[in-house]
C-alpha cells in the first residue's frame, strides 16, 4: 500500500496550478445521464473518485473518453439504471445518479452510499425531495428502489441545506413536468457550477447560489461543453500549507471569490494574501498566529478546511478553538497530530489546540480525505521524517499532491 514520506522544515516557494474541483465534477458527470447527447467536460482532475464515477456510469452503458484534462461522456443509451454496492461503497457522491436516472429512465436501483468515515451523512433529503416530486422509493437489502413514470414539479423545503441533496433534486427537476421550487437549498459554488452546466444543456434554472432555486422542467436536454470550476478546497489546502511552513507561493487557475472565509482566516493568522480574478499569492514570513474557526455551510468556513486549519494551529502562537458543526466524527486526525507532538484536547464538537513551537516527525495514518491533507501539512513543518500510511484517501481528492508540493521545494515522495 502506498505511503508518503516527508522530511519537514522547508518553506514553500514557487507557483502551482489549481486543478478542477472534484466536488463540482462529480455531479456534472452525473448530469450526462439526463441527455442522449454528448457532454464534453474540461478541467477535469485526475482523481480516484472521478475514475470511480466514470466506471459506475460505464456499467450503465455510458461511454467516457479522456484526453488530457477533458472528458467526453455519451449517455445516448442507458442499458442498466443500477448503481451497485461494489462501486458506491467507496464514494458517497455515487448517490448523485439517483435523481438523473429516475428523471431519464423512470426507474433506478442505487446502493446506499459509503465514503469517508466522518459521521452520519443520510440520504433522507434526497429521498424526501424525490418523493415530493412523485417518486415511489423503497429501501430493500441496502438498495434504494425508485420508480416514477414522470417526475412532477414540486415545492420542497429541505431540513438541512445539503450540497448533494440540492444537486440531486436540481438534476431530477430539470426533466420533471412543471416547476420545482427548492427552498433552504445549498449555496455552495459547486451547486452554481452544476446549474451553469445544466443551463448549457438547455435546463431552465434560476437562483443557484441562493437558498431558493427555481427549476422549470423541460422535455429533454441536449449536449454541451462545460469547464469545471477550480477546486477551492485544494486551493485552500495549499494556502494553509504555506501559512504553516512559511514562504511565498502563487496559485494560478484559482477562484478567489469562492474562498472568502478561508482567506479571511489566513490573513488573521498573519499571511499576506493578494488576489486577481484567477490567481492567489500568499506570503508568510513569520510564525502564524492561532485563529479559531467554526465550520458552517457556505459561505461560512468549510468543514473540508477544518482539518488543515487544525494542522496550522498546532504550530501557531497561541490557542485556537476548532468547532465542527457539520460532521460529528471529523476529529479523528487530532489523534494522529498528537503523535507528531501536537497539544490538542477534544471537548464534544470542539477541539482546543495549543500551539507548540515545533512538531516532531513520526509514523501516522490517514483516516479520511481531508485528515490526510492535515497530516501532510503537519509533516511539512515537523522536524525529521514523517511517514503517512493509507494515502489512498489523498488520491480521492488531490491531483498529484506530492509532485506539486515537490515543485514548491518540499521534500516529499511516494513510497510504493
Amino acid at each position: 500500500m502506498d505511503r508518503l514520506k516527508i522530511a519537514g522544515g522547508r518553506p514553500l516557494e514557487g507557483t502551482v496550478q489549481v486543478s478542477g474541483a472534484k466536488n463540482a465534477a462529480l455531479p456534472i458527470i452525473c448530469a450526462t445521464l439526463l441527455s442522449e447527447r454528448p457532454l464534453r467536460l474540461l478541467n477535469v482532475p485526475r482523481l480516484m473518485d472521478i475514475s470511480t464515477m466514470a466506471r459506475l456510469l460505464g456499467q450503465m452503458g455510458v461511454s467516457a473518453e479522456r484526453s488530457g484534462d477533458s472528458l467526453l461522456l455519451d449517455a445516448s443509451v442507458i442499458s442498466d439504471p443500477t448503481a451497485p454496492y461494489e462501486l458506491v461503497k467507496t464514494m458517497r457522491a455515487s448517490v448523485l445518479v439517483l435523481g438523473p436516472l429516475l428523471a431519464r429512465c423512470g426507474r433506478a436501483k442505487v446502493s446506499l452510499p459509503g465514503g469517508c468515515a466522518i459521521g452520519q451523512r443520510p440520504v433522507d433529503q434526497h429521498v424526501k425531495g424525490l418523493q415530493a416530486m412523485g417518486a415511489t422509493i423503497a429501501i430493500e437489502h441496502g438498495y434504494m428502489h425508485a420508480e416514477a413514470k414522470r417526475l412532477r414539479g414540486a415545492r420542497h423545503e429541505k431540513d438541512i441545506g445539503t450540497g448533494t441533496g440540492t444537486e440531486n433534486l436540481m438534476m431530477a427537476a430539470a426533466l420533471a413536468e412543471g416547476e420545482t421550487l427548492l427552498e433552504n437549498a445549498a449555496r455552495e459554488p459547486e451547486v452554481v457550477d452544476l446549474a451553469r452546466c445544466l443551463a448549457a444543456m438547455g435546463a431552465k434554472i434560476e437562483g443557484a447560489g441562493s437558498d431558493t432555486i427555481r427549476i422549470q422542467g423541460v422535455r429533454s436536454l441536449g449536449g454541451a461543453t462545460h469547464r469545471v470550476m477550480p477546486d477551492r478546497i485544494e486551493t485552500g489546502t495549499y494556502l494553509a500549507a504555506v501559512a504553516a511552513t512559511g514562504g511565498k507561493v502563487k496559485l494560478t487557475g484559482a477562484a478567489p471569490d469562492t474562498l472568502g472565509a478561508t482567506i479571511e482566516k489566513l490573513r488573521e493568522a498573519g499571511a499576506a494574501i493578494t488576489t486577481t480574478d484567477s490567481s492567489i499569492q500568499i506570503e508568510m514570513q513569520k510564525r502564524p498566529v492561532a485563529v479559531s474557526v467554526h465550520t458552517a455551510p457556505y459561505p461560512g468556513f468549510a468543514t473540508d478546511m477544518q482539518a488543515q486549519f487544525m494542522a496550522l494551529a498546532t504550530i501557531a502562537s497561541g490557542t485556537a478553538t476548532i468547532t465542527e458543526t457539520i460532521f460529528e466524527n471529523r476529529f479523528m486526525h487530532a489523534l494522529e497530530l498528537q503523535r507528531l507532538g501536537a497539544d490538542i484536547s477534544i471537548q464534544g464538537n470542539s477541539a482546543l489546540v495549543r500551539g507548540v513551537e515545533r512538531l516532531q516527525g513520526a509514523g501516522v495514518m490517514a483516516t479520511d480525505l481531508r485528515a490526510s491533507a492535515s497530516l501532510v501539512i503537519a509533516g511539512l513543518v515537523a522536524e525529521g521524517e514523517t511517514t503517512i500510511e493509507r494515502i489512498y484517501h489523498l488520491d480521492r481528492g488531490y491531483e498529484a499532491l506530492e509532485k506539486k508540493l515537490g515543485a514548491l521545494g518540499a521534500r516529499i515522495e511516494r513510497i510504493r
